[in-house]
């Protein structure tokens, strides 16, 4: 910042204080210079009085523009009519209290101050040429002293209209840069939130599901171990299998929160292991409902998968949405279906959309919902950031079901 741009800036912040130090050194030069030059005149003091008076008013010029004009501009008005009609150096402040309101006042106030000004101008050449005006009996001279105040008071407020305008723009943009702030830290907040909602939709499917797997495996290996040895093994063995494959859902799901060496990038020339990089494996899709039906299936539940339709690439986001609304589906299934249910999975490719529907003939409407789940409300906020529906239920001849249709692009612009 220049070293004027610092004054300015100290002169904003202390209007009062400096427009008092200018009224100080206005009263110690303009009342004796106006009481010199019109020392022979029998209205001397009136011209101090004034003089005085539109000094002081000088103070609150800019805090008070409009009250400082009307007492400098009523100041002049009384000195006219009480007979010092010619223009003496305490009239200058007339022009800067027109500056002054013209800059720094209402729209209204400037106005009427320069309005004032004109009729001022006017009754100076009337003065003149009357009884009250000792110096001058000319019209001609009357006009000439007329136009003059009329053409200086207009370039005033001409400069202070340019000035004006000037603040006014930077105030613009000064306000326009503290929205751009206060909407880009909304925005940056806004994105916050969203982030923290899909990382905590990732991980509810994650951890609801293979919770539900592992608690399903782990009861009924435990009924089993004491007659089926076997089949207690083969519990454990998917117990097993599914924690491992939520921690490395989860450690995926974390990895992208961290960059660098906190993501587990090896140093330069050291070697890549195996699984170095597991942290760009990708995220589960469509082609992937396959093994989590066999998962669940793992776990002792009937469940059949039927496709229909012709499958076909899908933009980013959507194949895995489409899995974790499946996923979600299928553990609400083990958490609260009952025994012995019987489940199907439908992924339905039609022209513009992708169904997909889980249905299941366990209690049904009989579920008492806990409270406590967000699985229903994180479903439907993935179908419908992708502009899809969801439908959850009752079936009316029993069971429950699922139903959600994503829109999907067709199948020649998939091509293309």
């Amino acid at each position: 910042m220049r070293w004027w741009e610092r004054v300015s800036a100290w002169d904003e912040e202390h209007r009062l204080a400096v427009d008092a130090l200018t009224a100080v050194g206005l009263l110690l030069v303009v009342v004796p210079a106006s009481a010199g030059l019109l020392g022979v005149l029998d209205n001397r003091p009136v011209a101090i009085a004034a003089a005085v008076v539109m000094s002081i008013a000088v103070v609150w010029r800019r805090v008070r523009p409009a009250l400082s004009a009307a007492v400098v501009f009523s100041a002049a008005l009384v000195h006219l009519l009480l007979g010092v009609v010619v223009v003496f150096p305490a009239d200058l402040l007339v022009l800067l209290a027109l500056y002054s309101v013209t800059v720094h006042g209402p729209v209204w106030a400037y106005r009427t101050a320069f309005g004032g000004t004109l009729v001022g101008a006017g009754l100076v050449g009337v003065l003149l040429v009357s009884d009250l005006g000792p110096f001058v009996q000319d019209i001609t001279a009357a006009a000439i002293v007329s136009f003059l105040v009329l053409l200086t008071s207009s370039t005033v407020f001409a400069y202070g209209l340019v000035r004006r305008a000037r603040r006014e723009r930077i105030d613009a943009l000064v306000d326009r840069a503290a929205r751009l702030e206060v909407e880009r830290d909304q925005q940056a907040q806004i994105a916050t939130a969203a982030e923290r909602a899909r990382i905590a939709r990732e991980m509810h499917d994650i951890v609801a599901h293979s919770l539900s797997v592992i608690i399903a495996q782990a009861d009924g290996g435990r009924y089993a171990a004491e007659h089926d040895p076997g089949a207690a093994q083969r519990s454990l063995a998917t117990i097993a299998e599914t924690g491992r494959a939520a921690l490395g859902d989860m450690r995926r799901l974390l990895g992208v929160l961290r960059t660098g060496a906190d993501a587990g990038t090896p140093a330069t020339g050291a070697p890549v292991v195996a699984g170095a990089r597991a942290g760009l494996a990708p995220q589960p899709g469509v082609e992937d409902i396959a093994a989590l039906v066999q998962q669940v299936r793992g776990s002792g539940t009937d469940v059949s998968l039927a496709r229909l339709g012709t499958p076909r690439p899908l933009p980013p986001g959507t194949g895995l949405t489409v899995y974790r609304i499946a996923q979600e589906s299928l553990t609400n299934v083990l958490k609260h279906a009952g025994p012995d249910v019987t489940v199907t999975v439908l992924l339905q490719w039609r022209e513009e959309s992708l169904v997909l529907e889980v249905t299941d003939d366990g209690r049904g409407a009989a579920v008492v919902p806990d409270g406590g789940g967000q699985g229903v409300v994180g479903m439907r906020e993935r179908a419908v950031m992708l502009s899809g529906t969801l439908a959850v239920g009752p079936r009316p001849g029993g069971g429950y079901r699922v139903r959600a249709e994503i829109p999907v692009p067709a199948r020649q612009e998939a091509i293309t």
